[in-house]
């Protein structure tokens, strides 16, 4: 038997809830039913809500949750599969123009901070640049690439691109690895070379390359994979 929202109590209603006791004090179920709007013939939109939170082990992970993902849940059809990823959109546009506003970059641990619940649970690589001004704040975070590190897909004009077209002082550049373990490859310092050569001779420093694990990073930088005053151009590949 379906039970139906109208068919609950008016206090026990989600939007009737929210109405009265703010939107703070509801649950993430009622919050995603009040989402769904409406329930299907055979679920109501707090059983269709259960089922979407069940394809996540946290509320944080619904920002990778995929159309297909929602269409393959019983009750959520494509209108509301693409309002609820719809919502999950903006809520990661605000959080990222909120975070942008506070955030400077003055070591490697800043970045991984910035960073880490971004990337870590991702089961691609992601490839991202990080634009800062002339006090280290963020400016703008750039998606260059999502696949596998290698120069042939990371070229340095793409990044360069953004910097100039964002004014940028300097960069960070970042990326993960699916596999958790953070330890750069030798493709990643053969990339990394070559990006910072093209930064050098268009006067933008490169200031890191953070590799993102599950929980951990390393700094390319900071722990001497690359020595920028071993740097020349006829060894950028080796």
């Amino acid at each position: 038997m379906v039970i139906k929202i109208k068919d609950l109590q008016h206090e026990d209603k989600p939007r009737e809830r929210l109405k009265s006791y703010g939107p703070d004090k509801l649950t993430n179920r009622e919050l995603l039913a009040i989402i769904i709007n409406s329930g299907s013939k055979q679920y109501s939109s707090l059983e269709c809500a259960n089922k979407v939170l069940n394809l996540v082990e946290n509320t944080r992970e619904l920002r990778h949750l995929t159309l297909s993902e929602l269409l393959s849940v019983n009750g959520i059809g494509e209108s509301k599969a693409i309002t609820i990823l719809a919502v999950i959109e903006l809520a990661k546009r605000m959080h990222s123009n909120t975070v942008l506003d506070k955030v400077e970059i003055n070591e490697p641990q800043d970045v991984a901070d910035y960073l880490m619940e971004k990337l870590r649970y991702l089961k691609q690589e992601h490839f991202v640049a990080l634009l800062l001004n002339t006090k280290n704040q963020i400016i703008h975070e750039q998606s260059i690439f999502i696949g596998s590190l290698n120069m042939a897909v990371v070229h340095p004009r793409d990044l360069l691109r953004e910097a100039v077209k964002h004014s940028a002082a300097s960069i960070v550049i970042a990326h993960n690895h699916p596999s958790g373990d953070p330890t750069p490859s030798l493709e990643d310092i053969k990339t990394t070379k070559r990006i910072l050569y093209c930064c050098d001779l268009m006067g933008i420093d490169l200031l890191d390359h953070i590799i993102i694990g599950d929980g951990e990073f390393i700094s390319i930088f900071e722990n001497d994979y690359i020595m920028r005053e071993d740097l020349e151009f006829n060894n950028i590949t080796e």
